[in-house]
């Protein structure tokens, strides 16, 4: 896969701050990034690397970059850490709502009139659990829990950390503002004695949710083929010839006449051949 690098300001001498972080460093950390997860970090984002990097450098007692890179390259655990700290997680429930439309109004109607025995989504770069609490939450309301003996939503993403929030499905009750008022009461509870002020998805649904960490470039070991996936506002951070590489392997996890939806800002471009596109980022598998 190629490495690309958007030129936006110089990279040329050493940063004279706290911690060392040489031209030669964030070149290896632009490398290793891409490399490793297919996350492309161009010039302009030397600023936010320093400041995470400092973090765990502050953390550790180290005062140059070069030290903890021999860490990352032989210690895997210190390697995940890295690796989260390095990656951005922004997700809101209900996020783009016309998508959650059309598997209400759309996607449901259709999976009943063809008697399906069993729906599986793969909600992929799930960050925090908002996404795929909110996928669950629209099969509910559009009867399908009710219909289907066999609902599976499977959750992944690349960072631990935003998985084990996840796993929880504990959320403060500021994020009330992002849940429409009809999935309030049937999906969510809210928290009582020490919970006092969050919220919690209704446990019947968490339990048709399974979260699994897992890099969208390494091998996916499923079992199964999906009838959507969800993949939105993640290949954002790749190259153009990794998105592509990841199209067509999403295009190959699919059943037949299975949903894509991604962001906003993204579309499948070359993939077109292979998708058919239904508006507001929603492609069906041709």
């Amino acid at each position: 896969m190629g490495r690309v690098l958007t030129r936006s300001e110089p990279v040329s001498t050493t940063m004279e701050r706290e911690f060392e972080l040489t031209d030669k460093d964030f070149k290896f950390i632009q490398w290793f990034i891409h490399k490793t997860v297919g996350i492309y970090l161009s010039d302009r984002k030397k600023t936010m690397v320093y400041g995470r990097v400092s973090r765990l450098l502050r953390k550790r007692g180290l005062k140059r970059f070069s030290d903890f890179k021999s860490i990352i390259e032989s210690d895997e655990q210190e390697r995940v850490h890295f690796i989260n700290s390095l990656t951005t997680n922004k997700t809101e429930f209900f996020r783009e709502y016309h998508h959650f439309e059309f598997i209400e109004k759309v996607m449901a109607k259709e999976w009943q009139e063809r008697h399906c025995e069993e729906i599986r989504i793969w909600s992929a770069g799930c960050s925090t659990g908002q996404e795929p609490y909110s996928l669950v939450s629209s099969l509910y309301r559009s009867g399908v829990l009710d219909w289907c003996p066999s609902v599976r939503i499977v959750a992944t993403d690349l960072d631990t950390n935003v998985l084990s929030v996840a796993q929880q499905g504990i959320y403060p009750g500021g994020v009330l503002e992002s849940i429409p008022k009809p999935y309030l009461k049937p999906c969510f509870v809210k928290g009582r004695g020490a919970q006092q002020g969050n919220i919690k998805i209704a446990k019947g649904l968490q339990q048709l949710i399974q979260f699994r960490q897992l890099n969208l470039l390494e091998q996916w070991n499923f079992n199964e083929k999906f009838d959507l996936i969800s993949c939105r506002n993640v290949m954002i951070y790749f190259d153009k010839e990794t998105q592509q590489h990841l199209l067509k392997r999403f295009h190959q996890q699919l059943n037949p006449n299975g949903i894509l939806l991604i962001g906003h800002s993204e579309s499948v471009g070359a993939s077109s051949e292979i998708f058919h596109h239904l508006g507001h980022t929603i492609y069906v598998k041709r």
